[in-house]
């Protein structure tokens, strides 16, 4: 893999990990294009891991309350205002593993390998992305005010709903992002919050990849060199900074379904042309 390749698949993962288009999606086709498909999955998972960091950085305040509820709560120094964080961490849990469950019963159907399965998948991101638009949610700012840690956040259901599509969205094509933001809004989640919990909800399941798909380094080492990886990797993590700020406006003002005007050409064109 060259350095532009490398830059050419950071520069897609970070653009297309957070705007609601499926990332992995994005870098099937590019595979297909570069005519790269002896590349190890482990790359797009490094690249993924390089848009988690950007998670980490944009809601670091958020992580660093759960992970502070959480520990004040092993040690036995809880506080008042930790419930609702513990409470969030174990929907947060349960939502993971109905993922896990859902992920690694169908991620070996082999989509990534048929790009006209893709372009489908594609259309039906866009399906999600134009119904959860259509459905009346508690508007663009939480009700009950800034102070996130006193809310009582989503529940079972929404870690339900939530989960199982973040379980459909390991599928090339189905957009991780959009099909849980757009199933937290179908629950009745406001639009803060519910692009606050897909977020907080990718940091276990791309960890949990990474895990699972370590096992192949010694593939992607003979496959790509280390100074491409860390190239696509910067661009990756810068690109994808830029667009979360962006999409996280664009939730707020519940404008995810303009994202249907691109996926819909970009899936019926890979239906007659892939």
């Amino acid at each position: 893999m060259t350095y532009l390749q490398a830059l050419t698949f950071g520069l897609l993962q970070g653009i297309t990990e957070f705007l609601p288009v499926s990332s992995s999606g994005h870098l099937v086709l590019l595979r297909t294009l570069f005519r790269l498909r002896d590349v190890p999955r482990l790359f797009d998972v490094i690249l993924h891991g390089a848009t988690l960091l950007v998670v980490f950085t944009v809601f670091r305040r958020r992580i660093g309350e759960l992970l502070a509820a959480l520990f004040r709560f092993l040690v036995r120094q809880g506080r008042p205002e930790d419930g609702p964080r513990l409470r969030l961490v174990g929907v947060i849990l349960l939502a993971t593993i109905l993922t896990g469950v859902i992920g690694l019963s169908i991620k070996d159907i082999g989509a990534e390998n048929h790009p006209k399965l893709v372009s489908a998948f594609f259309l039906v991101s866009a399906a999600f992305l134009v119904f959860s638009g259509r459905r009346p949610t508690a508007g663009g700012e939480s009700p009950r005010g800034e102070n996130r840690g006193e809310a009582p956040g989503p529940g079972v259901k929404e870690a339900i709903v939530v989960g199982v599509a973040q379980g459909i969205g390991v599928l090339p094509g189905i957009s991780r992002s959009g099909a849980t933001i757009s199933a937290a809004l179908l629950t009745g989640m406001d639009r803060r919050e519910a692009g606050e919990f897909s977020f907080l909800l990718s940091i276990p399941a791309v960890l949990g990849a990474l895990i699972l798909e370590s096992r192949k380094l010694g593939e992607l080492t003979a496959a790509v060199s280390p100074g491409p990886l860390a190239a696509g990797f910067a661009a990756a993590f810068i690109t994808g900074f830029l667009a979360l700020r962006l999409l996280l406006g664009l939730v707020r003002r519940g404008r995810l379904g303009w994202f249907a005007l691109y996926l819909v050409p970009l899936g019926i064109g890979g239906l007659f042309f892939l």
